[in-house]
């Protein structure tokens, strides 16, 4: 059975742009990367574990998978801009000011991970795998933040039935592109309207 998409990604995966290339970083079983594809987008993929990556469904035309450990070896997509970057329930904070760097002008970073509080009701625990409240926020204070979310929920539903409280932070934020240096020679209506990010 296929495990079901972040509810964050979902609600906010229209703001990528149109047929963008999304980064998945530590995709796990790629739950994320599948959502997107369906979508009608290419897809990068990257994660420390092989099975993982050998798991994911997706035609080799539409996803590049790498293997690589993002945290003790080099950054596998120097250089490189995307059209999202997705981050789901993983926390690295020396690789945090790399993956803005690594959105490309009208970029979406769509992020979830567990923040401070969550070490009273299970794991992660580990102060290095808990975000600081507001701590999102801070991170994504040269993007434009479109939507954030920091708190407890108990939402999610264990095959078994059983409710798992989490307390979790979330950000949806866009990379805005530059400001055109000069007006256009026949401005029309649109050029001055300021952008519209839908909420749903």
């Amino acid at each position: 059975m296929k495990e079901t998409p972040s509810a964050w990604v979902q609600r906010w995966s229209h703001l990528v742009p149109n047929r963008g290339v999304v980064l998945d970083v530590a995709c796990g079983q790629g739950r994320h990367a599948r959502w997107f594809y369906e979508r009608n987008h290419s897809v990068v993929l990257v994660d420390r574990s092989q099975e993982a990556i050998d798991s994911i469904a997706i035609p080799g035309q539409a996803c590049e998978a790498i293997v690589a450990d993002i945290e003790n070896g080099p950054w596998p997509f120097a250089g490189r801009q995307f059209d999202a970057v997705v981050v789901i329930n993983y926390l690295w904070r020396p690789l945090l000011s790399t993956l803005l760097e690594s959105l490309a002008p009208g970029g979406v970073l769509i992020y979830e991970t567990f923040t401070q509080g969550n070490e009273t009701v299970g794991k992660p625990s580990r102060p290095d795998f808990l975000l600081r409240p507001g701590e999102l926020l801070q991170v994504c204070a040269g993007l434009r933040v479109v939507a954030f979310e920091d708190g407890f929920q108990n939402g999610l539903k264990l095959a078994s039935g059983e409710q798992l409280p989490r307390f979790l932070q979330r950000i949806a934020a866009v990379r805005e592109p530059a400001k055109r240096c000069a007006l256009p020679e026949h401005p029309g209506p649109e050029d001055d309207r300021p952008p519209r990010y839908r909420l749903p």
